[in-house]
């Protein structure tokens, strides 16, 4: 076993770096490469060491901060590029012909974290300049990967005008608004109403079912989920109404973003 499952692991992650459009490989490294790891290196690792390969993930520090000094600043972190996909997956090759499990598979882990973050790029690219005359704040662009899959891939862009009007849209794994869609897509006939004002309702964008929601203190989100577990989520601030939030959602190319991530 551990002779065959490297090998695919490693071409497969290289062959699908090298396309980070193709429509299908983060389903196939979630398959090919996640399932394989985590079955056959995390079980290596326990039945070595007697620990679970996720034991520990979830711990969190307890310790109170009370007692010590306020930070005042420092020179914070600089910005680094994206794991080298190739040279990680030689590391990994290296440390698993070492017997090198924890090594390999962290590697691994680093190379399609690179692939995720180069995928996250492109799609931002791929985003309008412009939103109902709202530029574009690239300096605050974010692309996220925490694991594997890319369930666990997030993509943000900020749009605003430089006074109180601000537009977010948020691509990928939106836990925070995940069981809502859940919630409502389940039934059909659901929604929540104040007085004669609906707080939510479904709608369609681009012909993908949708929620939108409007709180006073928030201003409108709109949700479209995308997969099983993604989706894209726009956050107006100070927007007139509600057709003014679904002009600007249809002004973004939502197949296309669907195609990039292997969802269409």
């Amino acid at each position: 076993m551990k002779r065959i499952f490297f090998p695919v692991c490693f071409v497969t992650v290289l062959t699908l770096s090298n396309d980070c459009y193709s429509q299908s490989f983060l389903k196939k490294m979630k398959d090919k490469v996640n399932k394989t790891v985590d079955k056959a290196l995390g079980n290596e690792v326990e039945k070595k060491t007697g620990i679970p390969t996720d034991q520990g993930s979830n711990n969190s520090n307890s310790n109170s901060s009370s007692g010590k000094p306020a930070n005042k600043g420092g020179g914070g972190l600089s910005n680094t590029e994206p794991p080298d996909v190739k040279a990680q997956m030689a590391e990994a090759e290296t440390a698993h012909g070492a017997k090198n499990y924890n090594d390999a598979r962290y590697s691994l882990q680093q190379a399609l974290m690179g692939v995720e973050i180069q995928l996250g790029r492109q799609i931002l690219k791929s985003l309008p300049a412009t939103i109902v005359a709202l530029p574009a704040d690239t300096m605050q662009d974010k692309v996220m990967s925490t694991q594997w899959g890319w369930s666990n891939l997030n993509i943000q862009r900020v749009y605003k005008n430089g006074a109180d009007k601000q537009l977010t849209v948020s691509i990928g794994n939106a836990g925070i608004y995940s069981g809502l869609a859940n919630m409502y897509f389940a039934n059909a006939t659901m929604m929540e109403a104040n007085g004669e004002k609906q707080n939510f309702k479904q709608v369609r964008v681009k012909g993908n079912k949708a929620i939108i929601q409007y709180e006073d203190s928030k201003g409108y989100t709109l949700i479209v989920p995308i997969g099983q577990t993604s989706m894209i989520v726009w956050e107006c601030i100070n927007f007139a109404n509600e057709q003014e939030v679904m002009a600007a959602a249809n002004s973004f190319d939502i197949d296309g973003i669907k195609k990039m991530l292997g969802e269409q």
